[in-house]
């Protein structure tokens, strides 16, 4: 089985926005869908998300049974492909009476043997790194410090109904008088279906049979409306010729006054004081901006159609996982332990496993309210694991701790007891590239 990284390369080096990108879907039940990038898996997971599920994590309710160390290879065959989008009946209870098995996935607990073992080959690929501490120090604990991730995402498709008006220039249209208008559902919007779990896509179709002309409300038919310059507050339909405006040269005197005392004629208004309505030459009326003069409008109903992804997530993590280095969760990568799609989701059923069942059935319950003019097209729904083990090492009053992360066991040291440097390191790493 593919496992996919948490972190983009983008945000690997990044302190404030270290998030995880979406993972890949794939499961016994997929569809045809969008790249990670762009597949609506609701917000990237971020690192204060894993901490405070580990703050309010209760590791009595997930024994170790459920957060154990995930370090075994999966099988790669396990999943099957799915080329069509199609939606396929979900497995369950009754469904799939063998339901998901957390062993399928070579679930294995590290012994002390292994543990060291790992440490060994890491350190001796270090030319610096002493191999006495990892060969001889003692194993005080090995921590499960996995995060569970559940996601249910909804797909819908929601139609609404709005008018649209624009100016009647004459000619045929499409009234009832050619047929009954559909109905929003009725619309045959095949070719405009869009790829399952898209975040969004919205497009527009003209309901056929809908069009109808009807007299223009501004104008009450006219094509004129009173100026709003002239004839401003005066009662709807009426309106007065030949109205001037006061000049704004001379303020109404039709004279310039100079600062010697003597006056002028004002050129702008000829002495005269008043100017013709700059807006419609005094006529009274302007053109209606509704119909354009036209008098008429022409309305018809548009089917305005989105297509949506709801996500619903919930995050679990053991209090170990609070102290995690956050290096080690940009290298870990998530591992699908189900993934399921239906019209509607039920729990998901492992059967080694109560704990997996209670945490899906969580995940289902907290299902996405659906807006009352949707529907739902199907629903999908995923548990995956970021598996990471914490091992600490004592000797005398002196300790150190490693990560083993992810089924490819590889191990994750800070802080190693015994390194000899003269600093050629650097020297070594450019070679190795």
């Amino acid at each position: 089985m593919e496992q996919q990284p948490l972190l983009s390369s983008g945000e690997a080096g990044g302190k404030a926005e270290e998030s995880w990108v979406s993972y890949q879907y794939v499961g016994r039940s997929p569809s045809v869908h969008a790249p990670p990038s762009s597949v609506a898996a609701g917000k990237e997971l971020s690192v204060e998300e894993i901490r405070a599920a580990s703050v309010f994590s209760s590791d009595h309710h997930y024994p170790p049974s459920i957060h154990g160390a995930l370090v075994g290879s999966p099988e790669s065959d396990f999943f099957q492909v799915v080329t069509d989008q199609t939606i396929i009946p979900q497995g369950g209870y009754d469904g799939y009476s063998g339901g998901y098995s957390s062993k399928e996935f070579g679930r294995q607990i590290l012994d002390e043997v292994e543990v060291r073992q790992l440490l060994i080959d890491h350190v001796g690929h270090r030319c610096c790194w002493g191999s006495q501490p990892a060969r001889r120090w003692k194993i005080c604990s090995i921590e499960d410090c996995n995060v569970y991730v559940g996601t249910l995402e909804t797909f819908i498709e929601e139609r609404e109904t709005i008018e649209e008006k624009e100016p009647y220039l004459g000619g045929k249209f499409d009234g009832k008088e050619k047929g009954q208008e559909f109905g929003v559902w009725e619309l045959d919007l095949r070719s405009e279906f869009p790829i399952l779990f898209v975040p969004q896509k919205e497009t527009r179709v003209k309901i056929p049979h809908s069009e109808a002309v009807e007299k223009c409300p501004e104008c009450d038919s006219r094509g004129d409306i009173a100026c709003p310059t002239c004839n401003a507050g005066r009662e709807r339909g009426f309106y007065k010729e030949n109205q001037m405006i006061q000049c704004a040269i001379c303020y109404g005197r039709g004279l310039i006054a100079h600062r010697d005392g003597s006056d002028t004629i004002c050129t702008r208004c000829s002495g005269k004081g008043m100017l013709p309505c700059a807006t419609c030459g005094s006529r009274g009326l302007v053109k209606c901006h509704s119909c354009e003069g036209q008098g008429s409008l022409i309305t018809r109903n548009i089917a305005l159609v989105k297509w949506k992804t709801l996500s619903n997530r919930k995050v679990s993590a053991t209090s170990a996982a609070a102290s995690v280095p956050d290096e080690v969760f940009h290298r870990a990568r998530g591992v699908q332990l189900c993934n399921i799609q239906a019209y509607q989701c039920t729990p998901a059923f492992f059967a080694d496993s109560y704990l997996l069942n209670r945490f899906s059935s969580e995940v289902i319950a907290n299902r996405s309210p659906i807006p009352p003019a949707a529907r739902v097209i199907c629903e999908r729904h995923m548990i995956s694991v970021v598996p990471v083990t914490r091992v600490t090492m004592a000797h005398g009053k002196r300790s150190f701790s490693f990560y083993i992360i992810g089924y490819s066991r590889e191990v994750f040291i800070r802080d190693y007891p015994k390194k000899f440097c003269w600093g050629l390191c650097c020297c070594f790493d450019w070679l190795k590239v």
